[in-house]
């Protein structure tokens, strides 16, 4: 029987059309969480259905920017304590078991969690992916994530901890998922380059590249994986080689559109 956790956590959760993660994902939290929050952004499948059978704390938002989505819904929590999870995302027993144990006297704003990964039914322990800890248990009245599209980063008034038991994270069906989020990620991320006004001539994009498969395949021992090893290490130089031409792209049509007034 799942113990209800000894400080009270609020477990908040961005979604859109996860109908095939929302039971696992939301399980995985019923009965430890004091709360669960959800948000959704505009789905059109059973995600919102499924939900109610879980929490009554559903808020509707589209998501226009992931910083300030993931803030918005934190502010939603009635708990300091916020634990972020994604769909995809599963908090196991052994992470509960150590929250309980750790909140009630630590000094700490916020705490850092080693995330599991998956691609199918491929745990990704090598190339950086893990322990690949992010910072996800946090003060609500400490902690602010970047106003940013994409990847945004922490701000935490305070300390930051290390858990050390796992969020497990379905990531990735298949290769194909993979290569769509890649395909994603990568326009958020030129865009960002030019909203933000940084300078990304050529020369750095191709360095960028190359030194991104040599530290994930050689570096964090990408090479331990085998064949999937050096297909991760291509996809993260396919990162920056693809966001680069996107943000070539989009400042070439600036400069065309603007010549032709």
């Amino acid at each position: 029987m799942t113990v209800k956790s000894k400080v009270p956590v609020s477990v908040v959760i961005i979604a859109r059309n996860e109908e095939d993660n929302m039971h696992d994902c939301l399980g995985s939290a019923k009965g430890w969480a004091d709360e669960i929050v959800v948000v959704d952004d505009q789905s059109t499948d059973k995600t919102v259905e499924i939900t109610r059978q879980y929490t009554s704390s559903i808020y509707f938002r589209k998501m226009d920017n992931e910083g300030i989505h993931r803030n918005w819904a934190a502010a939603q929590a009635k708990n300091e304590w916020v634990l972020y999870l994604d769909a995809d995302e599963r908090v196991t027993p052994e992470l509960q078991k150590e929250i309980d144990e750790l909140l009630p006297t630590t000094t700490h704003a916020a705490f850092a969690i080693p995330f599991r990964t998956y691609i199918g039914t491929y745990w990704v322990n090598h190339s950086g992916w893990y322990p690949g800890s992010k910072t996800r248990l946090i003060k609500k009245s400490k902690f602010k994530y970047e106003e940013s599209p994409v990847h945004p980063r922490v701000f935490i008034d305070g300390t930051c901890g290390q858990c050390k038991k796992d969020i497990i994270h379905y990531g990735y069906p298949d290769l194909e998922h993979f290569l769509q989020s890649l395909n994603r990620q990568t326009t958020l991320e030129a865009k960002k380059w030019l909203d933000t006004g940084r300078k990304m001539p050529m020369f750095k994009g191709f360095w960028r590249t190359i030194d991104r498969f040599f530290r994930s395949y050689i570096g964090k021992g990408g090479w331990r994986g085998g064949f999937m090893g050096f297909v991760i290490a291509f996809f993260a130089s396919l990162y920056q080689i693809m966001s680069y031409a996107k943000y070539y792209e989009m400042v070439r049509n600036i400069k065309e559109n603007a010549g032709k007034k």
